[in-house]
């Protein structure tokens, strides 16, 4: 399967981005450009907003089986 055009959860973008902010906290802080700048606030509001939703209480386990569970149904994007 192509991986580009694979869709994501957002139960996927969340454990992505909560640990992308773990990786930076860990790294330390340096000089950043304005794109660099950009990134992080579009990944701090993404990550504010995704937060509210339930996927903040899912797991892996309960995303695969909600999939086995609507495989039956074929549906499309």
């Amino acid at each position: 399967k192509d991986a580009n055009a694979a869709l994501l959860s957002n139960f996927e973008v969340y454990q992505l981005l909560t640990d992308l902010k773990q990786q930076r906290k860990e790294s330390g802080k340096t000089k950043q450009s304005s794109g660099q700048q950009n990134l992080n606030t579009i990944m701090y509001e993404t990550l504010k907003y995704i937060s509210k939703t339930p996927c903040r209480y899912q797991s892996p386990e309960t995303v695969r089986e909600f999939l086995v569970a609507m495989k039956d149904h074929k549906l499309t994007k």
